[in-house]
């Protein structure tokens, strides 16, 4: 079966009876998470999430398309690590525009940046195409989407292959988890006060933290869990989607007019 919100599996004759609204592109990373995790679980994460999300959605709008995903990001601070990949912000910036002029050239002027990995940093050139071209950009961090209900699924606090990535990772990925490697996730903590307290903040050299690049006990993550906290997750952007796709585009867009 043809599913025409996946570019990657739609044939031209059928795109071209379509007019997309909305373009998600998903993006992520390859690199380690402690040890039990695949080096790949941040753009398969972001991959697999942003379909699900265009599937719901073009159940109730049919204009959303979701683009192939980008593997790589920024992880210059992970490179001590066996087969990190990184790429640079300013590389990373420039694909991402070229595809997003692309789009442009098409008639899609809605871009949803789905990211999945925290070392990729996108508002200076959302502002920046903001004022240079007449498309209009939106970020989505898709693991901070449901970050009001994290508590009420997760026991703690996830920040690198912990409990939260963990448990998605079981409930996507099963077979690519192997949990009895785990480490425990303990960290080596900030000396300065302001660090700690957060109201500083700096680049972490994960090579100085530990010896497996994991922040986060995974120990209490399940694929129970993992499916909770997508639900909340999927229904929430697929929902923007669809709202995102029905508004038109005005002089206030994306304000209220």
């Amino acid at each position: 079966m043809i599913e025409e919100w996946e570019l990657a599996c739609t044939p031209q004759h059928r795109i071209r009876q379509r007019h997309y609204e909305v373009a998600v592109l998903p993006l992520g990373a390859t690199e380690p998470h402690n040890l039990h995790l695949p080096e790949g679980i941040d753009f398969l994460n972001a991959n697999e999430i942003a379909r699900r999300c265009c599937r719901a959605a073009w159940d109730k709008c049919q204009s959303v398309v979701c683009l192939p995903a980008i593997p790589y990001g920024v992880d210059c601070n992970l490179l001590g690590f066996p087969l990190t990949i990184h790429v640079s912000q300013m590389s990373l910036d420039a694909m991402v525009r070229d595809i997003i002029l692309s789009l442009r050239r098409h008639g899609i002027r809605k871009v949803v940046i789905f990211n999945g990995h925290g070392g990729n940093e996108f508002m200076a050139l959302i502002r920046q195409m903001q004022a240079d071209t007449d498309i209009h950009l939106f970020l989505c961090n898709w693991w901070q989407v449901g970050s009001d209900r994290y508590d009420e699924i997760f026991q703690q606090a996830d920040d690198h292959g912990g409990e939260m990535e963990t448990s998605v990772a079981m409930a996507l990925w099963p077979e690519l988890v192997q949990k009895e490697q785990a480490a425990s996730g303990q960290a080596k903590p900030f000396a300065l006060k302001a660090l700690q307290e957060g109201w500083v903040r700096t680049s972490r050299d994960f090579s100085r933290l530990n010896d497996y690049c994991g922040v986060g006990n995974p120990q209490a993550a399940s694929a129970e869990k993992g499916r909770k906290y997508l639900e909340v997750v999927c229904a929430r952007i697929s929902e923007f989607l669809i709202e995102l796709a029905e508004t038109p585009i005005d002089n206030d867009f994306p304000h209220r007019s």
